[in-house]
């Protein structure tokens, strides 16, 4: 498909991706969600719901997970940009031939069970470099509070036939004038909200770091005052799609890995050094874990093999 001129918000433009390996759509998309909710996405009965602040506009999408494929319907200016980028958004690219999970049987039955679970890449840098801006050193209830407040006061209602309450992310201008008193009532502290704009300053060469390949991306994304690994890592996970990304810093994340892999809690050295030997594939290994529901356990027991021939 080429990009055409730009429909007005209540025409549709639609197609069906095919792809030739599993997709779960709800699995695969869930990263881009912060929280349930989230004024930009949105899971119901008609399928997944996700506005999208493109270079040419606005966006909805909605994906509809079908036996013959995935169907994929958009509103709005950006709805050519948006559709033409289903197949990578939906993970085409993500190869998982090469991680080898002999070594850990409880891993490889969650890779069975979820055959479909990939890694999406959105390639829109500002859409998720923000909200993990807002997330750095707080609750997750906090920054979903902070996010879902701000983008309702200056997103743009969302094009098309989207449920009601969804709105599209600000353009990095509008995040450049939000006042400091909304970042106050929005709980956003002045460290975090200067960082924001400090990025937003120079969004269009943050955007242009979506076209190169992860690791550069999360270098240059580091050279702003007040981003560092973390949220490098948060970001590229989501627009590059990125396999080897670990969200170093993280409250409860390497706890979490410590516990399922060793049963015991550990640090992030101690849990970068249970993913060395995964290296290249370590959000893949990650994400396999969060996909498990395994949870930290009160006495140290670690991920176990089910017996499903019952099942």
């Amino acid at each position: 498909m080429t990009l055409e001129a730009a429909p007005a918000a209540s025409e549709v433009v639609a197609t069906v991706y095919a792809p030739a390996h599993d997709v779960d759509v709800a699995r695969t998309m869930g990263v881009h969600s912060r929280g349930t909710g989230d004024p930009t996405c949105r899971a119901t009965p008609e399928g997944f719901w996700r506005t999208v602040r493109t270079p040419i506009g606005a966006a909805t999408l909605l994906l509809r997970q079908r036996r013959h494929g995935i169907e994929a319907y958009a509103w709005g200016e950006g709805a050519h940009w948006v559709i033409e980028r289903v197949p990578t958004l939906l993970g085409h690219d993500d190869d998982w031939s090469e991680l080898s999970l002999d070594t850990h049987p409880a891993l490889a039955e969650v890779r069975r069970r979820n055959p479909g679970m990939r890694l999406s890449r959105s390639g829109l840098m500002m859409e998720a470099l923000v909200p993990a801006i807002i997330e750095q050193k707080v609750t997750t209830l906090e920054a979903h509070r902070a996010w879902y407040k701000l983008i309702r006061i200056h997103g743009d209602a969302a094009p098309g036939p989207a449920p009601a309450g969804m709105y599209v992310s600000p353009h990095a201008d509008i995040w450049r004038g939000v006042p400091s008193w909304q970042w106050h009532r929005a709980g956003v502290d002045p460290r975090r909200s200067r960082t924001v704009v400090s990025a937003c300053q120079v969004a269009t060469a943050l955007e242009r770091a979506a076209g190169v390949d992860a690791a550069t991306a999360a270098k240059r994304l580091q050279t702003l005052p007040g981003i560092g690994r973390w949220t490098a890592a948060e970001t590229t996970q989501r627009t590059h799609g990125d396999p080897d990304a670990v969200s170093v810093g993280d409250y409860h994340l390497a706890a979490h890995v410590g516990y399922a892999l060793t049963g015991s809690p550990v640090d992030d050295d101690g849990m970068l050094e249970l993913l060395e030997p995964w290296r290249g594939h370590r959000q893949r290994i990650v994400r396999l874990i969060l996909a498990s529901g395994f949870a930290k356990p009160r006495h140290g027991a670690r991920m176990t093999i089910q017996d499903h021939r019952a099942h």
